[in-house]
């Protein structure tokens, strides 16, 4: 069996995790981490009178009225574009995967992108002091859903797509313009690259035109995605067979020494982003009604299923604690601390779980059996949805009442299912100490014998 795995499905799955456009996005979208946890943590900020009773009015007496203000200008100019630096982000990375300095693969996949974005034309009317209406009408307001996680699978399209047609034009001689030896360099590779970008802004253009003219009876290219693609597939993101596969799946690789976050990142990370961003806005609107966010959202797994790393581990660090505290020093020294902070490799190596048919029952069934408990207490309304972005490391209970926007119940979860993780690894401490004194009694047995 091991021989089949090792030949056929972890080359397959290592392939599969170093694919360059999922690399790209995955890579592009972790590295906003700084602008999704700023803008996240604003509308916690501006919403914990929702969880703490007085916090709006002692905010208000200590700020005055629109203390909100700062928090609503750092998520307009952080959230509010996660699609434009995300087109960026990936764009850049996927250029610098083929060897280019990515500057200007950037710049015209952003080009590109907008080129496919509506420009409004909205009618105007005012009331004159005569009493009298007049009207009016204003062109290229662009609609912020364009621009936030709305439309982050369309940018994520359009960034591959007009980045490997930016990257192949490059590569054709007759498109580059070679200047004199004595330009000066920044000039010569700005030019060098001039009409691979006109190019590829004029060809996304074009079939964008055509697509509305001909494909689509007016429909912009981003609506037409839309409809067809992205909200199909967020419904089947945020459900609970996929969330129960995606925790299978994940460290089903992992039991085989593979990176399963990573490997699955490409994927599940926009998912999770537009899913998560999606939920941060309705918070920053003051939606009460839970019903109306999404239950697989953002840091989902992070709060409610990996506490302690995949795996949710720091159960297993427990449960040897309770089952035999000196047998298992070590290890618990080794792997507690790390622990805290959802670092569990000590542990994966150290025990270890990887290749380990012994843990494989509680490590993948574990995370499954977490997964249903939190995705069903959220959709039943048991527990506030997540509305923040938060760290990995944020300690298990603490990662709970932050991701929810400061809610109780999402730190009463994840202590539930923190005591579940112990109950399910116990049984399995238990029968691991059985076999390590009996392999310790056969050891002496054997040793005198021989004696």
């Amino acid at each position: 069996m091991m021989n089949f795995v090792e030949k056929y499905i972890m080359p397959a799955a290592a392939k599969f995790g170093n694919q360059r456009h999922l690399l790209a996005i995955r890579d592009a979208l972790i590295g906003m981490i700084a602008i999704t946890m700023v803008g996240s943590f604003a509308v916690l900020f501006n919403n914990l009178g929702g969880a703490i009773k007085g916090y709006d009015k002692m905010m208000e007496s200590l700020f005055g009225v629109k203390w909100n203000t700062l928090g609503l200008d750092i998520w307009w100019g952080t959230l509010a574009f996660m699609t434009v630096f995300a087109v960026v982000g990936i764009s850049h990375k996927l250029a610098r995967s083929y060897g280019d300095e990515g500057f200007e693969a950037m710049l015209v996949a952003l080009a590109s992108y907008f080129v496919l974005v509506p420009q409004s034309l909205n009618t105007v009317s005012v009331t004159l002091e005569n009493g009298e209406k007049a009207t009016g009408s204003t062109w290229g307001l662009v609609n912020w859903s364009y621009t936030n996680s709305t439309a982050l699978f369309t940018g994520i399209i359009v960034a591959i797509i007009a980045t490997e047609i930016f990257i192949r034009l490059t590569k054709v001689k007759q498109l580059v313009i070679k200047l004199p030896d004595g330009v000066p360099p920044a000039v010569s590779k700005a030019f060098a690259k001039l009409l691979p970008g006109m190019l590829t802004i004029f060809s996304i253009a074009l079939v964008g035109l055509l697509f509305r003219l001909y494909l689509s009876d007016g429909v912009y290219f981003n609506d037409w995605l839309n409809s067809v693609l992205v909200k199909p597939l967020t419904n089947a993101a945020d459900s609970l067979p996929f969330a129960i596969g995606i925790a299978f799946f994940i460290h089903f690789f992992w039991v085989l020494g593979l990176h399963g976050p990573n490997i699955l990142g490409g994927i599940t990370t926009p998912l999770f982003t537009s899913l998560g961003n999606h939920n941060i806005d309705l918070a920053a609107k003051g939606v009460s009604k839970w019903s109306d966010y999404n239950v697989m959202a953002g840091p989902f797994f992070d709060a409610f299923v990996f506490l302690g790393g995949s795996g949710a581990t720091l159960g297993l660090i427990i449960a040897m604690v309770l089952v035999n505290r000196k047998r298992n020093k070590q290890m618990i020294a080794l792997g507690g601390a790390p622990g805290l902070f959802q670092i569990n490799e000590p542990i994966l190596f150290g025990m270890p779980i990887v290749l380990n048919p012994m843990w494989i029952i509680p490590f993948i069934g574990t995370p499954i059996v977490l997964t249903i408990t939190s995705y069903l207490s959220i959709s039943w309304g048991l527990v506030h949805p997540v509305t923040t972005n938060i760290p990995w490391v944020t300690p298990p209970v603490l990662g709970g009442w932050l991701s929810t926007g400061g809610h109780w119940t999402g730190a009463a979860l994840a202590a539930i299912n923190l005591v579940i993780s112990v109950v399910i690894y116990l049984p399995f401490v238990a029968m691991q100490e059985r076999m390590d004194a009996k392999k310790i009694r056969e050891a002496a047995n054997n040793q005198s014998a021989a004696m």
